[in-house]
């Protein structure tokens, strides 16, 4: 079925990658400093490559769109960082890790690439707390750990509900130590528009000035992007505004293949839309659902307050009818079974388009613990939920700070409101084993590229690809590639490749400029996320694919002739900025459904309403779609299919289960 080159090293899947490190060829170290390598993005990913590069000794140029790599949308992630360190001696291992994360993404992800994520994941914590990163730990000392989504051991490591800030500032810092040392010329405030391809090989990008609006090139050897998720695409989701797939868009229009794009998860606990006036979701971590229990009225309309429905009236459905892992079954399924309910008539608030995240319960067993700690025997149940609250405040204060900034109500003494809505994005660029995209000298790291979750990610693993991507794989496997450059000496900017980049980047700038329409930006990505949302987001069926795809197209041609950009091309346009993004937006939309349309199948964030069982869990096809969809960008805006063949050598398949 294979029509692509995975190039997953021969031999046994747990000596796979330390064979490969051990043989894989080298760049000694007077070598590496005559070859440049360019890091797009400064997040988790991009920062913690950019910064082991230097450190190797390469030349590298790190680029960001923000105004410092700190404010890059790693920082927003709350809950965790999974790594198989067992500490809690409840069975955890590398193996486990690996299993749960194959069978969370639904069989739809390659064996070799996740075995080595779950083999370096215990490195990625001796490294973060080397650095300072201050997580959390138990009363002896011990780092601590807690539960999430699709696992049955605790493997989560944490920073109170902050984890994605911390483990930012700790590669940071890394970047920023070789920043001082001249290791790492840093670029903030720039947007890469092309890839520059010379002899087919990846050897720069055009980036533009985005306070002086200047075009400028930059040559390397070798070019790494980190650059984040598609989830905007949706208009409403729990992503920064300002994220993006314009950078991966650009090199897929180059000859990267762009992967399972239609793989997009919905996350089950975020505070529900409260109206038209709202540009981005917020996230109530998942850690939440370790503490809480999900809950709805079990009569249909009912509008009394969470405080008057009493015990025997409540259906904690996940707990019905999931036993075995009750509140902590992963994403795709929890946000399925929130939307199954709602649409069914139990939703609560004013929109009957949300459910009940409730923490009575555990605060009320956190505050017993404290009391017999204290001395306190037979306590009231005043008394354990003062205690059970400061247990919690201690835990998750920030995330309950922030829901009551949003909401006005009180966390603390009302249950939580919480819906799906759209988080990560499962696709992105096509990577072999050594990260590298079809397009040669050209990689891809962290939730940039499509390689380790599969068709749904599991709570806690996107902190932890984004830095073993970084630190510990990428770093070994450009060595492969630039092992063959070392000759190359560094190409002149003036070459017609670059001159040829810049003239597309410009002409893309000025035609948006130019149309001069009616209609703002937002309004076109507004419009995008209604099609995205109702047809391609928490369900997809053939009628609302095609439906998509023809409204798609139609509004990419009215952007095109209609869309009003003010200012102009050559100063600070934080319009042109979103132009060009919206535009490739439009672009990877029609892609994402065309995707959905193909896969006649449902697995994981991909539900399709045609392909589903008795009980409507998600109802896989291991016979026809057991691979890896990767689509190669044709002119015109066409797509042509490559598949890449997933094999299960190690695991059973098997439909997934969580009851």
């Amino acid at each position: 079925m294979s029509d692509i080159n995975s190039n997953i090293p021969e031999g046994e899947l747990t000596s796979k990658w330390t064979k490969f490190k051990s043989s894989v060829p080298l760049v000694n170290p007077s070598n590496k400093r005559s070859i440049e390598v360019i890091v797009v993005g400064s997040g988790l990913a991009g920062a913690s490559a950019a910064a082991t590069l230097a450190e190797m000794g390469y030349k590298v140029k790190c680029f960001c769109f923000q105004d410092s790599p700190r404010r890059a949308h790693s920082i927003a992630a709350q809950g965790g960082i999974n790594a198989a360190k067992n500490y809690q001696n409840d069975g955890d291992s590398t193996y486990r890790l690996f299993y749960d994360t194959i069978k969370g993404g639904d069989y739809r992800s390659r064996e070799a690439n996740v075995h080595r994520l779950a083999e370096v994941s215990t490195n990625i914590i001796d490294q973060c707390v080397a650095q300072g990163v201050p997580l959390a730990r138990e009363y002896g000392g011990l780092l601590d750990n807690r539960s999430f989504g699709g696992t049955q051991v605790q493997r989560t490591f944490y920073a109170a509900g902050q984890t994605g800030q911390q483990l930012l500032l700790g590669a940071y810092s890394a970047l920023e130590r070789q920043i001082g040392m001249g290791k790492v010329e840093m670029y903030t405030r720039h947007e890469m528009l092309e890839v520059v391809k010379i002899d087919g090989k990846a050897r720069g990008i055009i980036a533009r000035n985005l306070i002086t609006g200047d075009i400028e090139r930059h040559f390397g050897h070798a070019v790494v992007l980190g650059t984040g998720g598609y989830g905007n695409v949706f208009y409403l989701s729990t992503n920064a505004m300002g994220s993006n797939v314009t950078a991966a868009w650009k090199a897929h229009k180059q000859g990267a293949y762009f992967a399972n794009p239609c793989y997009t998860q919905i996350h089950p606990t975020c505070i529900p839309v409260s109206g038209d006036h709202q540009s981005k979701l917020t996230l109530m971590s998942e850690s939440l659902r370790n503490d809480g229990r999900i809950w709805v009225p079990k009569k249909k309309d009912d509008n009394r307050k969470a405080s008057e429905i009493p015990e025997d009236e409540r259906d904690y459905y996940l707990e019905r009818r999931y036993p075995a892992f009750g509140n902590l079954v992963p994403r795709d399924v929890a946000s399925r079974a929130a939307k199954e309910r709602c649409d069914a008539g139990y939703g609560v608030g004013a929109s009957k388009l949300a459910v009940y995240l409730d923490f009575k319960a555990n605060t009320e067993r956190y505050g017993k613990i404290e009391a017999s700690k204290a001395g306190i025997h037979n306590p009231d149940k005043e008394t354990c939920m003062r205690l059970g609250t400061a247990v919690i405040k201690e835990k998750y204060g920030n995330l309950f700070d922030m829901y009551a900034q949003i909401t006005g109500e009180n966390p603390y003494e009302t249950p939580m409101r919480i819906y799906p809505a759209v988080h990560y994005t499962m696709g992105g660029l096509w990577v072999d084993y050594n990260l590298m995209t079809s397009v040669p000298g050209l990689y891809c790291t962290g939730e940039a590229n499509f390689s380790d979750h599969g068709a749904n990610r599991l709570g806690a693993s996107a902190l932890m690809q984004g830095l073993a991507d970084g630190y510990f794989v990428l770093p070994y496997t450009i060595g492969a590639y630039l092992s063959n450059e070392i000759s190359v000496k560094a190409i002149s900017t003036d070459h017609p490749a670059f001159v040829e980049a810049e003239e597309r980047a410009k002409n893309i700038l000025n035609t948006l400029i130019n149309i001069k329409g009616t209609k703002s930006v937002d309004h076109f990505h507004k419009r995008l996320g209604h099609i995205m949302w109702e047809q391609c987001g928490m369900s997809r069926s053939e009628t609302g694919l095609k439906q998509a795809i023809e409204d798609i197209r139609a509004l990419r041609a009215e952007f095109w002739s209609n869309v009003r950009v003010p200012g102009t091309a050559d100063e600070l346009n934080t319009e042109l900025e979103k132009a060009g993004r919206v535009a490739d937006f439009i672009e990877l939309g029609e892609l994402m459904c065309i995707d959905a349309l193909d896969r006649k199948e449902s697995c994981g964030g991909h539900f399709r309403e045609e392909y589903q069982t008795e009980e409507g869990e998600a109802l896989r096809d291991d016979v026809n779609y057991a691979y890896v969809a990767a689509w190669e960008f044709k002119e015109g805006v066409n797509f042509e299919l490559h598949k890449e063949e997933l094999k299960f050598e190690n695991i059973k398949v098997a439909q997934r289960s969580y009851k």
